[in-house]
């Protein structure tokens, strides 16, 4: 396990869409261990695969309901709607307001090739979508408005 460096706009690897994994072996473990570490040092909510230059169809949410590894992930419905600050570990010390669904269902493959469903609220859900827009090469400013800058 080890933390990897987070690339940052305008790298060209995070507005690409990512291959789905095939293999659910060691090499995918280590993954999913390295983004754990890495999004947990960086104290975000969330790190795809594509933010440290890995174009696969693997992302983590960490968030106040827990601790999710996503493969393969694929929304299976959304309701209701807010609005909130997002930033990302990729768009450092910037922030816009960007309306996403209240409530989602996903499903995801684990480390092992089991497929689970999610059903998450709030921000968790925000985050899982924050999240999979990175597999699709979709960055949050894309769909931000009213930004603000850290100094």
């Amino acid at each position: 396990m080890a933390t990897r460096n987070i690339i940052k706009v305008p790298d060209p690897l995070l507005f690409k869409v990512c291959r789905p994994v095939e293999a659910f072996d060691e090499k995918l473990a280590s993954l999913l261990d390295d983004l754990k570490d890495t999004v947990k040092a960086a104290n975000g909510a969330g790190l795809a695969a594509p933010q440290v230059a890995v174009l696969k169809r693997v992302c983590v949410v960490d968030t106040e309901d827990g601790f999710f590894e996503l493969v393969n992930p694929r929304l299976v419905s959304s309701s209701g709607e807010q609005r909130g600050l997002e930033g990302c570990l990729s768009v450092p010390k910037k922030y816009g307001t960007v309306t996403r669904p209240m409530k989602v269902t996903v499903e995801a493959y684990d480390r092992d090739g089991n497929l689970k469903t999610y059903k998450v609220k709030g921000f968790t859900a925000r985050a899982f979508l924050h999240e999979m827009d990175h597999l699709d090469g979709i960055i949050y400013t894309s769909l931000a408005e009213d930004f603000v800058e850290d100094k």
